[in-house]
């Protein structure tokens, strides 16, 4: 959990500050270079990883899941995101980005096999209500549903981009993130001149750099072990509260004010959240058979031989084969648990 909320609070902070930057850089070429930031800041993380940590690898086979979820999350979404942000206050746009969450359990619920009991339900309800009391106003009274339109595409792309992300996770997830910030970097800068957008000073891409760096790096980073986890349904729970961190520091920093609208949706959202983050699932579940690769240890769910130089008690990596088993215990829709519920 501390991982999720981690990854929420990098990326929540950030909207504030792209915002300022679109004064002088164009939507499309901020993404890109907040993306490139992103790039490069994990490339030099994982150049410090220790050698000791083992992970599954990609394979061919991930190639679909990967441009979709490059595309979506790394290409389309950020581009929305900010123009979204050019038609709202900084405040308004963090809070609205509340709907990644409601919009990811969905996703997860339909179309891959997450479970979402009617506490959850109800959270998400009520963080639904909340963004929908935050698309009719701003801080001056006005309406722009334009914007909110937006920035709740954004966050369906990043929706699906969560879901997609959830099931590559059993390998590594630095090559995940790496793949995806370098593609959506480079795809969003050289569209970005393409259609000719100006060049910004010196200043403005050292700044826009440095926040991919620090906030788009570590969040896509610390998510995608969070939804290795906790499965895409519950970060989207956590991840909840990445535009509270955005809308203080838009108060805070910026000098941003909340109207009644926003601080009404705010409280709704914030109800919401704490429901989401106190959702507990645990019952007699059956798992079926099934054969895949990640890093594992031998635990409750790992039992199998190895060749004798193989330690089952540290992290290896290999293809093995999960038989039939029948237990209970509290968990989260991960890998290892996509079942039917009554």
């Amino acid at each position: 959990m501390v991982t999720g909320l981690a990854a929420a609070v990098s990326f929540g902070v950030s909207a504030p500050f792209a915002k300022q930057l679109l004064d002088r850089t164009s939507p499309q070429l901020l993404a890109g270079l907040l993306y490139l930031g992103a790039f490069v800041a994990l490339l030099v993380a994982r150049s410090l990883r220790p050698h000791r940590i083992v992970e599954a690898p990609l394979r061919r086979t991930d190639v679909p899941a990967l441009a979709a979820l490059v595309l979506s999350g790394g290409v389309v979404a950020p581009v929305l995101l900010l123009l979204g942000l050019q038609r709202l206050s900084g405040a308004q746009g963090s809070l609205l980005l509340n709907l990644e969450g409601p919009l990811t359990l969905a996703l997860a619920l339909a179309l891959f096999r997450e479970h979402l009991d009617r506490r959850a339900l109800v959270a998400a309800t009520a963080v639904f209500g909340g963004a929908a009391i935050l698309s009719w106003a701003d801080p001056s009274g006005t309406s722009d549903v334009l914007g909110a339109v937006l920035v709740a595409g954004a966050c369906a792309m990043w929706a699906l981009d969560n879901n997609l992300t959830q099931r590559l996770t059993l390998r590594d997830p630095y090559s995940i993130v790496i793949v995806k910030t370098g593609v959506a970097g480079l795809v969003n800068t050289a569209l970005a001149f393409v259609l000719g957008a100006a060049r910004p000073t010196t200043a403005s891409i050292m700044l826009a750099l440095g926040l991919g760096g620090l906030s788009y790096g570590a969040s896509v980073l610390l998510d995608a072990y969070a939804l290795r986890l906790l499965g895409a349904a519950r970060e989207a729970a956590i991840f909840g509260t990445a535009p509270f961190a955005g809308a203080v520091v838009a108060v805070v920093v910026f000098g941003d004010r909340l109207s009644g609208a926003e601080v009404s949706g705010a409280a709704v959202m914030a109800v919401g959240a704490a429901l989401l983050l106190k959702q507990r699932h645990g019952h007699m579940h059956r798992h079926a058979p099934i054969e895949h690769e990640h890093a594992h240890v031998h635990d409750e769910h790992h039992h199998h031989a190895h060749e004798a130089d193989v330690v089952g008690t540290a992290p290896h990596v290999h293809v093995h084969r999960h038989e039939e088993l029948a237990h209970a215990h509290e968990h989260a829709s991960d890998a290892h648990h996509r079942h039917d519920h009554e």
